[in-house]
């Protein structure tokens, strides 16, 4: 027996099945490469979901965090503030797409910055109402679930979950759901289910993460722009994954021109080190009574400072650029191996920068789901060293989330697993 299998052993006894995981046991990572606890090399495409867009351990945020720890590890922001938080709030103020001037407070988690980008939504206009989109993600607290549009397996038997919520369609062309289709779905919501002067935000991503890596079109987001100032209504912009450079913007919503009211972020901002903050609108941030947001462990003093540390990168390294880049090399090849007979399982291919995801199905015709296909082909890959994450709500998409600073060879290796990989299934689906 392995050190896997030992380690597979005692979870199954000690953690709680819900706890979903792969049987990959780390003990040991470097920028974009993993290894398990019986020696085995993976070239990570998931990122932590996201998480280590700056790579695993980056040497800047390592020393940031080495730095505060000698200093002081937590005082709670409440009880005795600190600078790097303000200066970390000062940056993100003057670098997220909103109109005029910004503010920000610190969180720990993805879900607790939408918790309370609602929460300052409501506050300032004084309304209940909170519309997501079908296939959004938005966290696993009960409001988080509430405004997530994927049933599995996020909300089923968790209910009954907040009032007030609802749900429009996304714009997804490859399922036959366009711009049009979608905001008429909307104005038709606020006419037959809603008050829209009960309404008190609207909250999309700019790039569905676990619905798809489904990009919001530009037209979409004009449109919400539009209908949120007609009516008074706010736009949440949750860029808790698609932030941080990732799409080879600093922030998902730049590339549609769009400026949000307020925007959510976490995964990327401190390179593994657990942090989110929500920025907008001064006017709207300050809504809030003293007291009513934060919370004990938000902006953990080592968290800020791998995220000052984060920010750094980003900009010393022009990861964004970098972004762009990877993506081009992973759509092209992606689109060279779709382009082979035998590949027409490869749907679609799609995202911005490096957020890149491709879509598998049973045939291009009736575009139906090939959610086997998809788990196959992770397994595969994860046999020849090459982590993958599955996403989407029928299961059947394959997102690539590689570190922003990997190296050529190893993203030039990790194509070559992935087209071996889909190869091997290939060859054994029946024709």
């Amino acid at each position: 027996m392995d050190n896997t299998e030992k380690l597979a052993l005692r979870q199954r006894a000690a953690v709680a099945s819900g706890v979903g995981t792969r049987q990959i046991f780390a003990a040991h990572a470097e920028n974009a490469e993993l290894w398990d606890v019986d020696g085995r090399r993976f070239i990570d495409f998931s990122s932590g979901i996201a998480v280590t867009n700056t790579g695993h351990r980056h040497p800047k945020v390592m020393a940031a965090v080495e730095k505060q720890a000698k200093s002081f590890t937590h005082t709670c922001f409440h009880v005795a503030p600190y600078e790097g938080y303000i200066v970390l709030a000062e940056r993100l103020n003057a670098m997220a797409p909103v109109e005029g001037p910004a503010k920000t407070m610190f969180v720990t988690t993805g879900a607790e910055a939408v918790e309370n980008a609602v929460k300052i939504a409501r506050i300032s206009t004084g309304r209940p109402a909170i519309i997501a989109f079908a296939g959004g993600f938005h966290g696993r607290t009960l409001m988080g679930m509430a405004l997530t549009g994927k049933i599995v397996p996020y909300k089923r038997g968790f209910g009954p979950f907040p009032a007030d919520i609802f749900h429009a369609p996304f714009p997804n062309m490859f399922h036959g759901i366009s711009v049009e289709q979608s905001l008429s779905a909307l104005r038709s919501l606020l006419a037959a289910d809603v008050d829209p002067k009960r309404v008190a935000a609207f909250i999309v991503e700019p790039v569905q993460g676990e619905g798809g890596f489904v990009p919001a079109p530009a037209e979409f987001l004009r449109g919400l722009r539009e209908l949120a100032d007609e009516h008074g209504i706010l736009l949440i912009a949750d860029e808790v994954q698609a932030g941080m450079a990732r799409t080879g913007k600093m922030f998902g919503f730049e590339h549609s021109g769009v400026k949000p009211d307020l925007v959510t972020m976490a995964k990327g901002l401190a390179g593994g080190f657990p942090l989110s903050a929500v920025t907008g609108r001064a006017d709207l941030m300050d809504a809030a009574h003293a007291g009513g947001l934060g919370g004990t462990y938000a902006g953990n003093p080592l968290a800020i400072a791998a995220a000052n540390a984060v920010l750094d990168v980003i900009e010393d390294e022009d990861l964004c650029g970098r972004a762009a880049e990877i993506g081009a090399k992973i759509t092209s090849r992606l689109e060279e191996i779709a382009r082979r007979q035998g590949m027409e399982m490869i749907g679609e291919i799609r995202g911005p920068g490096a957020m890149v995801a491709f879509e598998l199905v049973t045939d291009r015709t009736s575009r139906a789901p090939a959610a086997e296909l998809t788990s196959a082909v992770v397994a595969e890959a994860e046999r020849r060293g090459l982590i993958l994450l599955s996403c989407g709500t029928r299961f059947n998409v394959i997102r690539l989330l590689p570190a922003l600073t990997i190296p050529d060879e190893h993203l030039s290796e990790a194509l070559d697993i992935l087209e071996a990989s889909l190869e091997v299934v290939a060859n054994k689906t029946p024709s």
